[in-house]
């Protein structure tokens, strides 16, 4: 397992954990509530460069987004980080580009 963690400053984590899953529930297995998201991201029909299934998890508080992906390659955490980043931005456009300032997670 590939993992990373992003505490990212903002005083509406909530708003855009909410914004983000439901962008994505349309076509992903999401849950949330104000404080606490999880999206899935299904195994790539591709094959060897996406072996299986990664999760995002987003934790609000009151002034961080915690931002936790876990995924089964490196490729596909980076390609996450990626995702999350432009996702979250275009939702915080008042106070993007947002600081993620990634880190392994354990």
């Amino acid at each position: 397992m590939f993992s990373a963690i992003a505490r990212v400053p903002t005083q509406s984590a909530s708003k855009y954990l909410q914004q983000t899953c439901k962008h994505w529930e349309h076509n992903l297995a999401v849950s949330f509530t104000p404080e606490h998201g999880t999206i899935v991201f299904p195994k790539d029909a591709r094959g060897a460069n996406h072996p299986g299934d990664a999760t995002v998890t987003f934790d609000a508080h009151p002034d961080v987004l915690e931002v936790r992906i876990d995924a089964t390659s490196a490729e596909q955490l980076e390609g996450l980080k990626g995702a999350v980043q432009r996702h979250v931005d275009r939702f915080a456009f008042r106070e993007a580009p947002l600081v993620y300032g990634w880190a392994a997670a354990g």
